[in-house]
């Protein structure tokens, strides 16, 4: 039987995903206002990500470490691949579109994940959830459709934005896969530290200088990889062994709304009534979708076959 059938979580799994919702929601004003190329901010981003981690996850972690089989070991590498591919992608996207067009295309990966959940794990959805996916991401659309802009950085900027929310549909997926067997400290421990290689390989290669930048650029590092990742991505591994992936994904379409008030509250970027109509359409969304699922049964356990 798997550990989530048996294990009380120390806190309500969808009190987490709001804390985690909340600490992402600051992901993309930070990445803006950051003087660095996009590749150095996911690159140190995950470094100190994996810094900050490590010591507890060998201090107190390391027998979960040891018991990963070879193939838990990979595909949580494989995992971090594509956390690496989404940030990089998110983070470029970021530099060519709005805030707002560039989140609304990210925060699509709901579809992606409940596809892949219902193709690679068979789980079900029930209908009345799926009538609140559809609403959150019709809320999404709403929010950016007046700031979509015409053009062909804008068009780069919304296929960066599309494929990564693909790429973090396969690192949900491959976390939900994981997650009933495997640690939190063991699973992190590897994908954050395969996702900081991939990503300072790629920079290594491109040229792309690690330094020097400004003080407040060594901030943002900072405050990504403690605040957003961690407390936001982290969170979110912790949540995928209690509850669906799918429960996950389409929760994280809040997070739209805190980068279009931090946007307001630092950048001046005003919400408009169309906004406001999409983030109370998102809200029902959320919901509906949170409240049928957590009345539905809880996820089967996933073994290693």
């Amino acid at each position: 039987m798997s550990p989530s059938a048996t294990t009380k979580p120390w806190i309500n799994p969808y009190l987490a995903i709001l804390v985690g919702v909340f600490a992402v929601s600051f992901s993309s004003i930070l990445v803006r206002v950051c003087t660095a190329p996009p590749l150095v901010i996911a690159a140190y981003r995950l470094i100190f990500t994996f810094c900050f981690l490590a010591p507890f996850t060998l201090w107190g972690g390391a027998p979960a470490l040891r018991g990963m089989s070879a193939r838990q070991i990979s595909l949580s590498a494989g995992s971090g691949v594509f956390l690496a591919l989404h940030f990089v992608t998110w983070f470029i996207s970021l530099k060519y579109t709005s805030i707002a067009s560039s989140v609304v295309l990210v925060t699509t990966q709901p579809l992606f994940v409940v596809f892949g959940s219902w193709i690679f794990f068979r789980e079900s959805v029930p209908r009345k959830a799926l009538y609140g996916c559809f609403l959150a991401f019709v809320g999404s659309v709403v929010i950016g459709a007046t700031d979509f802009q015409i053009g062909r950085q804008a068009f780069i900027g919304d296929l960066l934005a599309l494929f990564a929310a693909v790429m973090v549909s396969g690192y949900l997926l491959i976390g939900r896969r994981l997650r009933h067997g495997v640690p939190l400290t063991g699973y992190t421990f590897v994908t954050y530290g395969a996702s900081a290689l991939t990503l300072s390989g790629a920079a290594v290669v491109g040229g792309v200088a690690f330094y020097p930048y400004p003080a407040q650029d060594w901030l943002i590092f900072v405050a990504l990889a403690l605040v957003c990742t961690i407390l936001g991505h982290t969170v979110f591994n912790w949540v995928l062994r209690y509850v669906q992936a799918s429960v996950v994904s389409v929760s994280i379409l809040g997070e739209p709304l805190g980068a279009i008030l931090w946007a307001a509250v630092f950048l001046g970027e005003n919400p408009t009534p169309r906004q406001a109509v999409g983030g109370s359409i998102i809200f029902a969304g959320l919901y509906l979708f949170t409240r049928v699922t957590a009345g539905h049964s809880s996820p089967r356990p996933l073994g290693e076959g």
